[in-house]
């Protein structure tokens, strides 16, 4: 074979080999939009139309009632659905916590944004939760040193913000400053430990909450903010939650 040719096929071969592989420097989409000028497919609406209905019959079974239409919106430091969220996510938890931990849950701590509907005037449903409460966040129980207590009524002093609490009390001078904060009615001890409910997202410096994440141990209790009103609305006949003195500022 001659020897000129064998290493011009070697070559060949080890510059193929050597080749580098073509990278991917462009992607392209577009959108398409789901309206009403797709046509449905009548053999998946078959299918899926027996469990629609269930779903949509169980979502619309009536609960209970609204005496009023209440929104995260109708007052300044605390509201009456703001009020209303915390203290049924402390009346459904705390059993379950103190039946877990032999402890108490002291006080409730949400976010303000976390409220995502109104509660309309009438019936109440298991359809009413899910708007309120959309996403799956969960209550989770910090136990929160005084001193990141102390963090924690600061922020909620300087934002301002109707951010749901219960069995807190927070006070205001005119000028914004904290002058009286107590839990169930008994001073706060910066010196002491606090159980604190709260849930998955704040619980991680969500909504700038950082004073969370000096939390020296936090209890799961694998219970989705929206079961907690479905099974409050389930045995409350009547809801009519009030704006209350939890969280005020002083005029004077």
């Amino acid at each position: 074979m001659n020897f000129k040719n064998l290493f011009l096929v070697l070559g060949l071969l080890l510059g193929m080999s050597c080749k580098t592989p073509t990278d991917v420097f462009k992607i392209e989409g577009k959108n398409i939009n789901i309206n009403d000028s797709l046509q449905s497919v009548a053999s998946i609406e078959d299918f899926v139309k027996p469990y629609r209905e269930n779903i949509n019959k169980d979502l619309d079974s009536i609960l209970g009632y609204s005496v009023d239409t209440y929104s995260k919106s109708d007052g300044y430091l605390n509201t009456a659905i703001g009020n209303l969220l915390a203290d049924v996510i402390y009346d459904e938890a705390d059993p379950i916590f103190f039946k877990r931990t032999g402890e108490h849950i002291d006080f409730v701590l949400m976010n303000h944004g976390g409220i995502r509907s109104i509660i309309s005037k009438g019936p109440i449903s298991k359809r009413t939760a899910f708007e309120l409460m959309p996403f799956e966040n969960s209550i989770v129980v910090s136990k929160l040193p005084g001193s990141n207590v102390k963090e924690l009524l600061d922020y909620l002093a300087k934002a301002k913000r109707a951010h749901p609490i219960s069995k807190l009390k927070i006070v205001l001078d005119k000028d914004g400053q904290l002058v009286e904060s107590s839990v169930n009615q008994i001073p706060v001890d910066f010196k002491k430990t606090y159980y604190v409910a709260t849930n998955d997202y704040l619980i991680n410096g969500g909504d700038g909450m950082d004073f969370f994440k000096g939390s020296e141990e936090v209890i799961v209790l694998d219970y989705k903010i929206r079961n907690a009103l479905i099974d409050y609305f389930m045995k409350t006949d009547t809801i009519n939650p009030v704006v209350d003195d939890r969280f005020i500022q002083l005029k004077d």
